[in-house]
């Protein structure tokens, strides 16, 4: 593993964060970037011996500039996320809908196709989606659109692309700066969600990192969606 390079695509705190100081525990090369300089200073803070840069998923010259500069490597992670999409479907802004799409879906594949040159045909791409994909919680339908599309790309991928494999991490509620955006309800969605919940916890980032390690090291395992959301599937 000593030999081997992740690069995590929004990398730079939550889920992405915790894949990066797990994946450098483990002796892999490990490379962030995110969009915004302040939060890459302070990841590398905690991730002193990863490299990395600014980079605009959304943007296709900033990530072949990126790329570029990181060269051959075995292992994607794309952490990219956004809060748009939530609300009751009646009074749902489709505006907000595309711009989540833009922000996570659009800005993943965008990642995979522009990396895909780079990686090693050994190696993997990991997409991390959310498990509102799969539930049924009203509300969510923004989000399951968001997600699900994302998903659903997995298992065509992994036979197209092949033998490079093409997972994805599909979390459950997890405590992580995306739900800050919540304000106040943050504190009693979690409440609320850990109590109903098989494992009665709140999901913690490091718990997603050690799937997605997982599945950086199964050579195994490809076209798979693997739940990590405490059971919440199980409702």
């Amino acid at each position: 593993m000593k030999n081997q390079k992740v690069v995590i695509i929004g990398g730079t705190s939550g889920m992405g964060l915790a894949t990066a100081q797990a994946a450098l525990g483990e002796g892999f090369e490990v490379i962030i970037a995110g969009r915004n300089k302040e939060k890459l200073d302070t990841a590398f803070q905690s991730v002193p011996s990863a490299s990395g840069g600014i980079v605009d998923a959304r943007d296709s010259a900033s990530l072949e500039a990126f790329f570029s500069g990181v060269g051959p490597f075995d292992h994607l992670v794309l952490s990219l996320s956004g809060n748009k999409g939530f609300g009751m479907f009646k009074d749902l802004a489709i505006d907000d809908v595309e711009k989540g799409f833009s922000e996570k879906t659009i800005a993943q594949l965008r990642s995979a196709q522009t990396a895909l040159p780079s990686i090693d045909e050994n190696g993997s791409i990991t997409f991390i989606s959310a498990a509102s994909a799969q539930a049924s919680l009203p509300g969510t339908s923004g989000y399951a659109a968001i997600n699900g599309a994302l998903e659903r790309m997995v298992p065509p991928l992994a036979r197209e692309l092949g033998p490079i494999r093409v997972n994805a991490v599909s979390p459950g509620v997890i405590d992580t700066p995306w739900w800050d955006f919540m304000g106040d309800m943050k504190k009693d969605i979690f409440a609320q969600t850990e109590g109903g919940l098989p494992v009665h916890r709140i999901g913690a980032p490091q718990d997603i990192a050690s799937v997605v390690m997982m599945l950086i090291k199964n050579g195994f395992i490809t076209g798979s969606i693997l739940v990590a959301d405490g059971g919440g599937h199980l409702l």
